[in-house]
């Protein structure tokens, strides 16, 4: 369990609050206009719990050398959009005009500062906290704030010094989204409500298989469903032969990791094969056309594209009937509609099951979202990376780092809330 304070343990009134958010957002080519404002609307809890201090918001779109790398203006305008108020901007991130701008702010009002990305520091310093405490970026910041907020917790398994370095110059706490996507992960990974069904999918096959070790060895999941590249894979290694072209395909998506991730599926079978549930169909795609074959009449010289139908009729059955649900990555090629059918059931399992259904962020929190059904889900992530991190059992920066200033500020978080 993350040992984090919360702004509930905090007193923010009246202080000058560094707030690092992630509302890093789809831009139309042409226009740069918002394609979707879902990050910026996620972080409106936190500034209501901000309302009574003065709020530096430090943010990133995209990175240096991609084509929707540009400053946070349109942000800062958006963000004033939904929130009915002024979001001050500065084209600047620590410089001279930053530090004058923060200094002009008061009470209730709020400054966003430029691209955090836009600093050769936030990009290119590398080491540990040391380090990114070092850093001008969060010296000159520091310096002014009383208080970090971190509430970018799809950032939080990045070491940069806006995510890791105030943990010790400032009392560093989590804030809403953040918060909410610990403890609804936590409540998911250490008292799940049984059976726990681990279900993964997708081309993130080394990840996948890594949070599958951490579920099953740990104990958190009762039985492993995978799908797409995952399920290839351990039906591969489980002795079904799934063709040379389908493995050269996990392959290159897996690239240097294979060694590893093949023998650390290997070690699951042998060590946990009766809580595996390989399907027992897939589809392939043969000359553009779905068709669905039993995994008996394997190999086959075709691309397998989703589960097949007795396979996604066995997974939606088993989803309705499970207490907990994780679930992380797509069936298959569901951009395709002929091979969207393993997707679109298991996540309508989800929406009709009475389990507490866990969606990991990325592709499966956006179709989650694109088909309407996030609001029947117990949780879906805001962050992808930092979710599979989380449930794969490995620590994030981000998260180390607030712990480690609850520390180093003298704050005992297993005594209870106290105010700073």
């Amino acid at each position: 369990m993350a040992k984090v304070l919360s702004l509930d343990d905090v007193n923010v009134d009246g202080k000058t609050v560094l707030l690092r958010v992630d509302i890093n957002s789809p831009l139309d080519p042409a226009t740069k206009t918002f394609l979707d404002v879902t990050r910026i609307r996620a972080i409106l809890p936190t500034l209501q719990k901000l309302s009574k201090a003065k709020v530096i918001l430090l943010a990133h779109q995209s990175r240096p050398g991609l084509d929707d790398f540009t400053s946070t203006l349109g942000h800062a305008r958006e963000l004033g959009r939904l929130l009915g108020r002024q979001v001050k901007w500065v084209d600047d991130i620590h410089g001279e005009k930053a530090m004058k701008a923060i200094e002009a702010l008061e009470v209730g009002q709020l400054l966003m500062l430029n691209n955090v990305r836009m600093d050769e520091e936030e990009v290119s310093v590398k080491g540990d906290m040391a380090a990114m405490a070092d850093t001008q970026l969060v010296q000159r910041l520091a310096s002014v704030a009383d208080m970090y907020v971190n509430d970018a917790f799809a950032c939080a398994h990045r070491s940069t010094p806006s995510i890791v370095g105030f943990a010790s110059l400032l009392p560093c706490v989590a804030g809403e989204l953040m918060n909410n996507e610990l403890s609804k992960l936590d409540q998911a990974l250490e008292s799940p409500k049984r059976p726990c069904l681990a279900v993964l999918g997708g081309v993130k096959v080394d990840d996948s298989i890594e949070v599958a070790e951490n579920m099953l060895r740990n104990g958190i999941a009762d039985a492993l469903w995978p799908t797409g590249g995952v399920a290839n894979l351990l039906l591969d290694l489980a002795g079904y032969d799934i063709g040379e072209g389908n493995r050269d395909f996990l392959k290159s998506q897996i690239g240097t990791k294979w060694p590893a991730t093949v023998r650390r599926a290997r070690e699951l079978i042998e060590d946990h094969g009766n809580k595996i549930h390989l399907p027992v169909d897939l589809a392939a795609n043969i000359e553009g056309n779905r068709v669905d074959l039993s995994i008996d009449d394997f190999p086959l010289d075709a691309p397998f594209h989703d589960l097949g139908l007795k396979s996604v009729v066995h997974l939606s059955t088993a989803i309705k009937q499970a207490g907990t649900v994780i679930l992380n990555g797509p069936a298959g090629v569901f951009e395709n509609n002929d091979f969207a059918l393993g997707t679109v059931e298991m996540l309508n399992a989800c929406a009709e099951s009475s389990a507490f259904a866990v969606m990991g962020g990325g592709h499966t929190a956006t179709l989650v979202t694109k088909r309407g059904l996030a609001s029947k889900m117990g949780h879906v992530s805001t962050g992808g990376g930092a979710c599979l991190d989380y449930i794969a059992g490995r620590p994030l920066p981000g998260v180390v780092s607030l712990e480690q200033s609850a520390v180093a500020f003298g704050i005992d978080i297993k005594a209870g809330p106290r105010k700073a």
